[in-house]
């Protein structure tokens, strides 16, 4: 017998609540315009950074793919500035000849954000409107993620797709695609999302793991489908659940996942939603596996309820293991209660990113895949009110996921990447607050998306 959370005697839990309670068991951009080259004003800096001419002497023998973002105002700065970028980074000096120049006529650019936790294999964005029915706990949802899937009539594919591009075109440069695998689905979640990947890859990265929603060992027939996703190269990370509590399993489930990163040479990323003493010796042996198997810097832990209620002791000193394993993180920004302590794990060099989860799916009819939205809701959920604090919450969706997925970090300065997206506003906490519409967002110097919609995919 699996143990499972006893039912609400108040009807259906949400996501949050079946979470916690089974873990308690332990503007138009008509405006802009593009126009005849013209000299540039170059962004400040200092110390050696890449200059236009060095950019184009790098890439001899093909005309450099140049464009000046004219009247830009980067992290919503006082005085406009002119932003050249030469093959997708930004650079310093005088544009080249025969650039192509756009006039952003004074709005906000901002770096893209990246998407550290989503689940787009099970979303019914874009679909009729679902009724969904009540669950008590992990299986029962589940069990309706099953229905979901049946039910509905767009192809995994095109609904991953679609969602995917929409948080594209509202300024999302990457994601990590958790999808389900089980015997229930076979690898279509895994080959859908891979599917949306390829045919979006010029305006997203995207990193798959192969997630067992339905239990590792529970569930015969699903550690055989993560070996085979892991051994076909299609996926980038293996995934894991609550091994105490759902699968009731830790040391064979815990094996088992290693055992197919270490084999492979995947990553991890693990749901860990049990709190107190379960949740701390889940994440213990996670540590330990990850030491032993030198796998640092390739395993990441999702969700991570124990955490929130330890002492600052106490999580200081599992913050330092953490960081010591180079174990990294992800949080959804569920409630206030379950939220990670970010500040306190950064200090201590904890990576943490931040996420969607699922989007409009059986768990939720919540959601759009908007990091800009979920930057909003994590300063919300924290109670946040000053600036810098506000600002803190658009790094963690615009840096940590970053970090995470080994993306170079974009600070609109030379020789960083050119992604970003332009807005109108005042300054970047106006922006976290009031989340304007993305009149532009542009990857590696090239305009991919305007009045939120990509131009082609």
């Amino acid at each position: 017998m699996h143990a499972e959370p006893s039912p609400s005697t108040s009807g259906s839990l949400s996501r949050r609540g079946v979470l916690a309670g089974a873990a308690a068991l332990g503007g138009s951009v008509a405006a802009l315009s593009v126009s005849a080259p013209e000299p540039a004003a170059a962004v400040p800096h200092s110390g050696a950074v890449p200059r236009a001419g060095d950019r184009i002497s790098e890439h001899a023998g093909h005309r450099a793919n140049a464009t000046v973002f004219k009247n830009v105002r980067p992290y919503g700065a006082k005085t406009p500035v002119d932003l050249t970028v030469v093959d997708g980074l930004v650079v310093s000096g005088p544009a080249p000849k025969g650039a192509t120049v756009v006039d952003c006529k004074g709005r906000i650019a901002l770096p893209t954000l990246v998407n550290a936790h989503v689940h787009p294999d099970k979303t019914s964005w874009g679909e009729p409107w679902v009724t969904r029915n009540p669950a008590h706990s992990i299986a029962e949802y589940t069990a309706e993620d099953v229905k979901l899937y049946h039910a509905l009539r767009t192809p995994l594919k095109d609904r991953a797709r679609r969602l995917m591009a929409h948080a594209a075109a509202q300024g999302t440069r990457a994601m990590r695609a958790h999808a389900d695998v089980a015997p229930a689905y076979d690898l279509a979640g895994v080959e859908g999302v891979a599917a949306a990947r390829k045919a979006l890859r010029h305006a997203l990265d995207v990193e798959i793991v192969a997630f067992p929603q339905h239990g590792v060992i529970r569930t015969p027939g699903t550690k055989e489908l993560l070996e085979e996703a892991a051994r076909t190269g299609a996926i980038d990370r293996v995934g894991g659940i609550d091994p105490i509590e759902f699968d009731e399993a830790l040391d064979e489930q815990l094996d088992v996942l290693f055992g197919i990163a270490d084999r492979h040479g995947v990553g991890l990323d693990i749901h860990l939603h049990e709190r107190g003493g379960n949740g701390l010796k889940s994440l213990r042996e996670i540590i330990a596996r990850t030491r032993a198997l030198s796998l640092q810097g390739k395993v990441t832990v999702s969700h991570v309820f124990c955490l929130p209620e330890l002492t600052a002791l106490e999580l200081g000193r599992i913050a330092d293991d953490l960081a010591g394993a180079g174990i990294s993180l992800t949080t959804v920004a569920p409630d206030s209660k379950l939220v990670l302590p970010l500040d306190l794990l950064r200090d201590h060099g904890v990576h943490v990113g931040l996420g969607t989860d699922g989007v409009r799916d059986a768990w939720s009819p919540f959601g759009d895949a908007d990091m800009l939205h979920r930057s909003h809701l994590l300063a919300w959920v924290q109670d946040v009110r000053l600036d810098e604090e506000l600002e803190a919450a658009f790094r963690a969706g615009a840096d940590g996921g970053a970090q995470l997925l080994g993306l170079p970090r974009v600070d609109l300065e030379p020789g960083s990447p050119a992604d970003f997206f332009l807005v109108r506003g005042e300054c970047l906490p106006q922006v976290v607050v009031d989340l304007p519409a993305r009149d532009m967002v542009v990857r590696a110097g090239r305009i991919i998306a305007k009045d939120g919609e990509l131009t082609h995919y």
